[in-house]
């Protein structure tokens, strides 16, 4: 399966994705050109070289109106009044790059709508507007709550500028053409300290950032500085199925995306493109004990479990306490549905309790495709992986021909 890692050791922006993935495609020119043809307003986009900690890389240089956006980070040395005027004083040259406060409107005050227009207006696929369009709903998202207004009153600011633009969807550009069956990143490394933005100083992770990375796994503290931005971090949860160690897998192609700080450590984001052998996900187990449901009351739960989202239910017959004849109902699901499913559980039993256990499974890729067979269209469903590949008609459809056709069952299954 071809699988894709993303090591976020150094935290993630847009421009480092971006650089990272660009370095697992042959034809870079031909990226670079199809970005720079794409009629952002004043944007031109740009690879460079980069060395960090002698290890060489790509960073991409995006430039609105010859301009480069830069954020700037608050050290304990420093005195914060400075860094505050220092600040104003890049923001005022910047607000007047082109000598009218138009260019300075749209570029740093941009409704959700803004944002979508020039996106829906841009020559690419309608998975790349999608994928683009659903990144800045998780950040305006994350910005309403952080700012107490509705997702339409949102103006961004940092990361809503054309540069910002520019690397959202130049990452949805290389994922689609990448075209990775499977997307896992590493925990994220956010930094510590503080950073400056359009309405202060703020901690890191800045607030937004710290409310789009909820439920995946992060740490800082061992670096000054905001590694992580909201950009960076909407791109990862958008695109990434699932957080934590590199699988095993065997790689084919190493991306390295420079930050435009330099750090102790080398700042940078890997990718490694390859191919893995089956997946282990990460599942939890539900289960409670009955001896109090007739059997069709808990046939009713099974199915309002199975409606509810679960991977699987059965029950084994058991022997509880007074010698009484019982069911342990058995609930799969994703640990993310445990909460709701332990809840769907207590509403259509008579339980009191139930006990759940994180685990994970093993699990080979399903696809399902429909094949036209001598009889009639059936679909099939394969899986594959581990060394295995399988294989199996629908039930249901082989039911249904035999049954229009009146044949045996299995004539229908040996036409495939």
């Amino acid at each position: 399966m071809k699988t894709l890692y993303l090591e976020c050791g150094m935290g993630a922006a847009g421009d480092m994705l971006t650089a990272a993935l660009l370095e697992l495609i042959p034809d870079k020119q031909a990226f670079i050109d199809k970005m720079n043809a794409l009629g952002l307003p004043g944007v031109q986009v740009e690879a460079e070289t980069a060395v960090k900690c002698g290890i060489t890389g790509t960073h991409m240089k995006v430039t609105v109106h010859g301009e480069e956006e830069e954020s700037e980070d608050v050290h304990e040395h420093h005195h914060h009044d400075h860094d505050h005027e220092h600040e104003h004083d890049h923001h005022h040259e910047h607000e007047h790059e082109d000598g009218h406060d138009h260019g300075h409107h749209h570029h740093h005050h941009a409704s959700v709508a803004d944002i979508e227009g020039i996106i829906d207006g841009l020559d690419v696929s309608d998975k790349v507007k999608a994928d683009a369009k659903a990144v800045y709903a998780l950040i305006a998202e994350a910005e309403s709550q952080v700012h107490g207004h509705p997702v339409s009153e949102i103006h961004f600011h940092e990361v809503g500028t054309m540069d910002a633009v520019a690397d959202v969807v130049g990452v949805c550009i290389l994922m689609e053409q990448i075209g990775a069956e499977r997307i896992v990143a590493s925990p994220v490394h956010v930094g510590s300290g503080h950073v400056h933005c359009m309405h202060g100083i703020l901690p890191v992770p800045a607030p937004a950032t710290a409310l789009i990375l909820t439920g995946i796994p992060t740490y800082g503290g061992q670096v000054q500085g905001e590694l992580c931005t909201p950009t960076g971090a909407a791109l990862l949860k958008h695109f990434a199925s699932s957080f934590g160690d590199r699988p095993v897998m065997t790689t084919e192609a190493i991306g390295y995306g420079m930050g435009k700080k330099d750090f102790e450590r080398a700042n940078c984001l890997r990718a490694f493109l390859g191919e893995s052998e089956g997946v282990r996900e990460q599942i939890a187990k539900l289960e409670c004990n009955l001896d109090d449901m007739t059997g069709e009351d808990i046939g009713f739960a099974m199915e309002q479990l199975f409606r509810a989202g679960a991977r699987d239910v059965y029950t084994q017959p058991i022997g509880m306490k007074k010698s009484r004849p019982g069911v342990l109902l058995s609930v799969v699901c994703l640990p993310e549905d445990a909460d709701r499913l332990a809840a769907v559980m207590m509403k259509h039993t008579s339980t009191l309790g139930i006990r759940r256990q994180d685990m994970s499974r093993y699990v080979l890729e399903r696809s399902i495709e429909t094949v036209e067979a001598p009889y009639g269209p059936v679909r099939v469903k394969t899986a594959s992986g581990m060394g295995v590949q399988r294989r199996k008609a629908e039930y249901d459809d082989l039911v249904s021909l035999a049954e229009k056709l009146n044949m045996p069952l299995e004539s229908i299954r040996k036409s495939l």
